[in-house]
């Protein structure tokens, strides 16, 4: 019995883009505003991509 992973393409985005801006403050605040947006880009979308599932039945 297989199940297929979800895939959460929206949570994915909303992380990415969260994930900037956090990680650009964050980076300017340590002096480096672009290793901060992009560290902060894939942390945020990796902890969205998990923690906001969404709705399964929506296509």
């Amino acid at each position: 019995m297989s199940r297929t992973p979800y895939r959460n393409g929206r949570g994915l985005f909303l992380g990415a883009v969260l994930g900037a801006v956090v990680g650009y403050f964050a980076g300017r605040a340590l002096g480096n505003p672009a290793w901060g947006i992009i560290l902060g880009t894939l942390a945020g979308a990796a902890i969205l991509y998990r923690v906001n599932p969404g709705s399964r039945g929506r296509r």
